[in-house]
């Protein structure tokens, strides 16, 4: 176990990770975590102001650019990461959204 630990610090220390940080290969994907942590966090949130069109758009983003992530050489996994999470989240959304404004009774609800 130790030697793993070693073994990591080095490859942390080492001149390619360090490239690898101070690239956009890196910083993209950070800088993209932005919207499927917000997508998550709006999914306890009232569906009366979640936009059709835009839930819609931001699928069809994440699915181009998850597609691009894994053609890119080399593989950017944690773009692809960070994009299947949106696909997720934003699927998610995209139910809550079609429940809401076409599969729910608002009658029976407005009766209450």
């Amino acid at each position: 176990m130790a030697n793993l630990g070693k073994k990591l610090f080095e490859q942390l220390q080492s001149k390619e990770f360090r490239t690898y940080l101070m690239s956009t290969h890196f910083w993209g994907p950070v800088a993209n975590w932005g919207i499927p942590i917000a997508a998550l966090a709006d999914i306890r949130k009232e569906p009366d102001m979640i936009s059709g069109k835009m839930t819609g758009a931001l699928c069809l983003y994440s699915m181009v650019f998850m597609r691009f992530a894994w053609q890119v050489q080399p593989r950017n996994l944690l773009l692809f990461a960070c994009h299947a999470t949106n696909e997720v989240a934003q699927l998610i959304q995209y139910g809550r959204f079609i429940n809401y404004n076409y599969l729910h009774d608002k009658k029976k609800n407005s009766a209450d």
